[in-house]
């Protein structure tokens, strides 16, 4: 089959978004797979794929898939690139667009200066929602937050519609990312595995971030692990509410005012080309 798509990406964490509001899309994993593969096929972080919604509060509903087929709950990078997606493939004029995604509504604007605000919902703290064990575990209290100790780590969990374990480091360019990510992401304690998020602190209202993203490893950057880490250190006393996150692949400023309040993530969405590929 040929397929149209396009490639886009928000602060370097790049997708593929494929267009099935006219028709039902059903690839298999190993297409998907294709797809993600950076020498065999276009080669990308995620696959969105954006349907018609079945709602009738929601403008769209899309999908999220890794690179490796698997589906997964949410996105916020790619969130943004879904909006400027069907904003200029003329889908809606709207400028504020309500989406459902696997577990959550989202509310998404598009800002005058091309940038895009993403309601990401309120955090989520049980543990049951990650879902993560801590049975047998005794937890640092810093600021009240509990920080776990796992993998020689001290972790702050939180779902942003999908599971992060954060911990604070001295500097993230030393950190052990591509060591100790991956033996976290994978870790017993996370049934359904987890994000695993290292975030050093660079003043009150700015932090540098990497993430070691499930199936995906480290991405330039993660929209819901920015939105996990602010919420962390806000917890944990470091951050006040509106932080920058310099990722490597760009800057986000993401807004948390506490309690049940939605996280706010602002940043870029750039579309880099339009292509077919055969499947």
């Amino acid at each position: 089959m040929r397929l149209r798509f396009t490639k886009m990406h928000g602060a370097g964490n790049d997708f593929v978004v494929i267009d099935a509001t006219k028709q039902p899309l059903a690839l298999t994993t190993e297409q998907m797979r294709l797809l993600g593969d950076r020498r065999f096929g276009v080669g990308c972080d995620q696959i969105l794929v954006i349907e018609p919604s079945t709602d009738a509060g929601a403008d769209f509903r899309y999908r999220i898939f890794n690179n490796t087929g698997d589906e997964v709950e949410h996105c916020g990078n790619g969130s943004r690139c879904f909006v400027r997606y069907v904003v200029d493939a003329g889908l809606t004029d709207k400028r504020e667009i309500h989406v459902d995604t696997m577990n959550r509504r989202l509310l998404l604007t598009l800002q005058d200066d091309g940038r895009v605000t993403v309601n990401m919902g309120a955090p989520v703290f049980e543990h049951a929602a990650l879902p993560f064990d801590a049975q047998g575990l005794t937890p640092r209290l810093e600021n009240g937050f509990e920080l776990w100790p796992v993998e020689g780590a001290e972790l702050g969990v939180v779902s942003m519609g999908n599971p992060h374990a954060v911990q604070r480091v001295d500097d993230v360019e030393t950190a052990p990312v591509l060591t100790q990510g991956p033996a976290i992401e994978r870790h017993a304690r996370f049934a359904k595995r987890v994000n695993a998020g290292f975030m050093q602190v660079l003043s009150r209202d700015r932090i540098a971030l990497r993430v070691f993203e499930r199936d995906a490893g480290e991405t330039l950057a993660c929209g819901t692990g920015a939105c996990a880490a602010v919420v962390v250190g806000i917890r944990a006393g470091w951050l006040d509410r509106s932080v920058e996150v310099q990722t490597r692949g760009g800057l986000l400023r993401i807004e948390w005012a506490g309690g049940n309040a939605p996280v706010l993530m602002t940043g870029p969405a750039v579309k880099v080309f339009d292509g077919e590929i055969t499947l």
